[in-house]
């Protein structure tokens, strides 16, 4: 379980590198950088990719401080997980993105590609499952009352902060990464604890 908990860390600090480098805004202005700065593109898919198969290892660990609400627990970890996998599809959308703008592939606007009504439903199943899972699992935390209360609280603060994006500059709003971070993170020593603490001495 030891194991799982760092996993959990590994990928929410992969996720948060993962979000600073990502542009956000103008369609136009992120997918320039595939030309201006391709490393940092490609970084930031490759960090997806690697938050998302650690993020998932992770969820057995944030299992075992939900013991006192499993039904909840697993709900809430089900939602979690359907976000973290979908971070992979995610990771591999910004790489096709790329592929589109380095090959010169793009015979009209930017935004047809971004507004194409597959990707979008795929990117609202995607965040809508990740932030549902995120409320989910910290409700759950909340009710089992197994961890230190500030830990759920910046879970629902990252949400929050999300629901703020749209009166909030671009690089603000990125930041709000970090309270998902500082939230998983709590959540991934607190699961190494109980682990410990269950060991034979």
């Amino acid at each position: 379980m030891a194991y799982s908990a760092a996993s959990l860390a590994v990928g929410a600090l992969a996720l948060l590198l993962g979000a600073l480098i990502t542009p956000t805004g103008n369609p136009a202005d992120s997918l320039g950088l595939s030309e201006s700065s391709d490393g940092r593109w490609l970084g930031a898919a490759c960090l997806f990719l690697i938050a998302s198969f650690t993020l998932t290892l992770g969820l057995p660990s944030a299992f075992t401080l939900l013991w006192r609400t499993p039904k909840l627990g697993l709900v809430a970890l089900g939602v979690f997980a359907i976000g973290t996998i979908a971070t992979s599809g995610y990771a591999m959308l910004l790489v096709f993105y790329r592929a589109l703008v380095l090959t010169g592939s793009l015979t009209g606007p930017i935004d047809h590609v971004t507004s194409d009504p597959g990707i979008a439903g795929f990117l609202a199943v995607f965040v809508g499952a990740f932030y549902a899972g995120e409320l989910l699992l910290a409700l759950a935390l909340f009710r089992a009352g197994t961890v230190a209360r500030w830990i759920p609280t910046v879970l629902v603060a990252h949400v929050g902060w999300l629901a703020l994006g749209r009166v909030l500059p671009d690089g603000v709003v990125d930041y709000g990464t970090l309270l998902l971070t500082t939230g998983l993170c709590g959540i991934a020593i607190a699961a190494n604890e109980r682990d410990s603490q269950l060991l034979p001495h």
